[in-house]
Order: C-alpha cells, then structure tokens, then sequence
C-alpha cells in the first residue's frame, strides 16, 4: 500500500515492526539513528515515516523538526509517553498522528492508513487491479471486465481491503478489526453474508469461487482467477 520509512534504534522492535508492515502489502525501509533516517527521508522520498522519539543520537523532537524543514511527508511519532501535553507538542512540532508504545503492527497499520487517507499522500488512494478487477478508491468505483459494480460502503470496503493484500489470506478477526472496526471482537457471520454478496456480484460462489478463495479455517483472499 505505501512505501513506509521506519526509523527506530530497538532491533527486536525494528524486525518486528518491519515484519508485520511487510505482511500487510508495505514497502518497508529502516534506519536506526536520527541521522541516518534524515537522509533516507531525503533521498528515498517515502510515502510515510515511523518516527521513534527514542533515538541514540538525536531527540526524536528534534528529529522531527528537522524532517519538517525539509520535507512535508508524513510522519508517526512513536512515544511510550501518553500525557496530553506530551501530544500537543508532539502535533505542535509536526507530527501528523502518535502511537502509544507497546503497540502491535496492526494498529500501526490502521493509523498510516488513516494518515495517508487524511493527508491524500502515499498509494493508500491509488486504484488496485486483481485479475480483471478494479477498485478506485478515489472514486469509489468497482469495475469487473468492463462493467461496474454496484456495492454498497462496506462491500467496497471489505473487497479494497483485500485486493490489497491479494493472495495473501486474511482472518476474518482482521476483517472484523479492520473493516468493520470492532477491536474487541464481533460476530463472524457478519463477514460471511457480506462475502456471500460479493460473490453474487462478482459472478461466482462459495462452491465455485474465481476471485474469493475460502482457507477453511484460516481465512479468505482475493486472487485473480488463474
């Protein structure tokens, strides 16, 4: 979904990090020091950076202001402080969202989507092709061989989130957490009716899928039909 630059000194946390954004269809790229993230942030031009504040060489603050300086891209400050003022001055410096430490990769996930779906920046709006299918975010517009869709918010939603992970398979607790933002749980049915009705539209069935491949027991995914 989006080249993301990931400037954190911790290795474990680093590997970690990187790891999950990867399965999540990022382009990840690194840097342990404040320095050497500034000159990625340069020369790489990324679509978002993770910002830890925890930095050897540099205060993360400082860091941010000096990313500021020169470029516009946006940036996630990651603290292990949560007070109010510490968020101000964090905004107040340049960041465009926080995460609290310890966070998981998922929730990092939800907020670059959330920042990128703000800012307009990164390929979190660009259009996605699985197979003959086509879904414009932008627009909001799903186009199948030549004819358009007709899915309602959530079926455009739930179909986006996966194209952009096609062939990867996907939890229906993801879907849950991610689609219909329910972090605490949900009723898997809910997922199951709605793919039953994307699989109307997209002219297939749970017996005969082409696009939507059920992983008994795991999980869907969308694949172009081979």
């Amino acid at each position: 979904m989006a080249n993301i630059l990931l400037i954190e000194d911790d290795v474990t946390i680093r590997t970690a990090l990187m790891r999950g954004l990867r399965d999540r269809a990022h382009a990840v790229s690194s840097a342990p020091t404040a320095l050497e993230g500034l000159r990625l942030a340069v020369s790489e031009r990324p679509d978002l950076v993770v910002l830890d504040l925890g930095l050897p060489d540099l205060d993360g603050t400082e860091m941010l202001r000096m990313l500021r300086a020169v470029s516009r891209v946006p940036v996630i400050v990651a603290t292990a402080r949560d007070g109010d003022a510490e968020m101000v001055r964090l905004l107040d410096a340049g960041a465009d969202d926080y995460v609290v430490k310890p966070f998981s990769a998922a929730q990092l996930d939800a907020r670059v989507r959330a920042v990128l779906r703000r800012t307009g920046d990164g390929r979190a709006d660009t259009s996605v092709t699985v197979g003959e299918l086509r879904l414009d975010p932008r627009s909001r517009e799903a186009v199948l061989s030549g004819d358009h869709l007709e899915l309602t918010p959530r079926e455009f939603d739930l179909l986006h989130y996966l194209a952009v992970r096609s062939g990867q398979v996907v939890t229906k607790r993801e879907l849950l957490t991610e689609v219909w933002q329910v972090p605490y749980g949900g009723a898997d049915k809910t997922v199951d009716v709605h793919l039953s009705w994307l699989r109307r539209k997209l002219g297939e069935t749970a017996q005969h899928p082409r696009y939507l491949q059920t992983v008994r027991g795991v999980g869907v995914k969308l694949v172009a039909p081979s």
